[in-house]
């Protein structure tokens, strides 16, 4: 039986790839300009049995390129029959928090642009479907007195239907059954030619999400090695005692070794400000009010900017900030005084143990913050497939 295939833009380290290759999907290509995701996504294609010389073809590369096309034709030979081309242009500068930061309102960051090569690789090689993928502030965000989404729905209406409702569009993966409040708009293209309605598609995924429990912090990560601040090593043998549906499923069947449970080093003021927060159930204002020694230096701070993640809700957004500090990620449980680890930042974001970021620890958790989750990505591309 044929493979369906995907070429895989703005690819970071392969978290919506994942889902597809999880489907059984074919990557036919994955275009990235980062070294790091790079090696990440090779590291990937040799899990799933690539030929090294795939695997080579794999390196930064710069998606504005005016060779672009020429570059992805000659990464994926000669195949007239793409199925789905997924990604997500880089979204920092439309998230609200990248919007509160821009004092040129938008203007002058040339990754508000990055949608329209998204676009014309797009209309080049008119695959059967396209997922798309960003922030919800793309949806209220404008440039020079322009919407960028209707830029966006024109640019893919030249060859597609899509579906325009911001309600239908918008997709929270705590729905699908990861442990994570991530809200996130999925715009799912059908080639016009193929008479398809994609409101069929979202009202599928609906139908999934409706029989698929919530998933929490508890279930996701409470199975992993106690640790305190600069404790752990990049890999180890562990047998984890499986204690939920979810972990039954992030943790492949037989493996025997955990990556990546390394916990950050942190001062002696915030392991004391960690622990109580955690212990305590305490946000920051009640830690200054019942803790004034604990004050920090830099007043400006808010509530989230330190922040405990509950046991037994889903965690909230992990973000690629992690890779500075993991102030807003503090472990619920108090005893280890941390914040949280690559490997539980990933299976936060539902990306499977066997899943190797073979990079520094700040890497890890700036391709962790910035992927799309698997799990909801695997939901889609199984979708996708009943109409391929």
């Amino acid at each position: 039986m044929k493979k369906h295939t995907f070429i895989d833009l703005f690819a970071g380290a392969g978290g919506m790839a994942e889902g597809f290759y999880q489907e059984g999907y074919m990557a036919l290509t994955h275009i990235e300009l980062d070294k790091y995701a790079c090696l990440t996504l090779q590291e990937r294609m040799r899990h799933y049995g690539y030929h090294e010389n795939e695997i080579n073809k794999i390196k930064p590369t710069d998606i504005t390129d005016k060779n672009i096309i020429s570059i992805i034709e000659s990464n994926i030979g000669k195949t007239s029959d793409i199925d789905v081309i997924i990604g997500g242009p880089p979204c920092q500068s439309f998230s609200s928090h990248g919007k509160a930061r821009d004092p040129f309102s938008m203007k002058k960051d040339p990754r508000n642009y990055l949608y329209e090569n998204y676009l014309n690789i797009l209309n080049y090689f008119k695959p059967k479907f396209f997922v798309f993928e960003n922030v919800s502030g793309i949806l209220s965000t404008t440039i020079k007195g322009n919407s960028i989404i209707k830029n966006i729905f024109n640019g893919m209406k030249e060859n597609y239907d899509i579906v325009e409702d911001k309600n239908i569009i918008l997709l929270n993966a705590v729905d699908f059954g990861v442990p994570q409040d991530r809200k996130r708009v999925v715009i799912i293209g059908a080639r016009k030619d193929l008479n398809i309605n994609p409101k069929n598609i979202y009202d599928e995924l609906k139908k999934i999400t409706k029989k698929i429990n919530k998933t929490t912090v508890r279930d996701a990560i409470s199975d992993l090695p106690k640790l305190k601040p600069s404790e752990g090593k990049e890999t180890i043998d562990f047998n984890s005692v499986k204690k939920s549906k979810y972990l039954e499923w992030v943790r492949p069947n037989n493996y025997k070794l955990l990556h990546g449970h390394i916990a950050r080093s942190n001062n002696e003021l915030d392991r004391k400000r960690y622990r109580l927060m955690a212990k305590n159930k305490w946000t920051l204002s009640d830690l200054y009010k019942n803790e004034p020694s604990l004050i920090h230096s830099k007043k400006r701070l808010f509530n989230n900017s330190y922040c405990v993640q509950d046991y037994d809700t889903p965690s909230k957004t992990i973000i690629a900030h992690l890779h500075k500090d993991g102030n807003q990620f503090i472990h619920p449980d108090y005893t280890q005084e941390r914040s949280i680890t690559p490997r539980e930042a990933a299976r936060l974001q539902s990306f499977p143990d066997d899943f190797i970021f073979p990079c520094s620890i700040t890497q890890q958790f700036k391709q962790i913050g910035n992927a799309v989750p698997p799990l909801m990505s695997k939901y889609i591309a199984m979708v996708l497939k009943k109409y391929l």
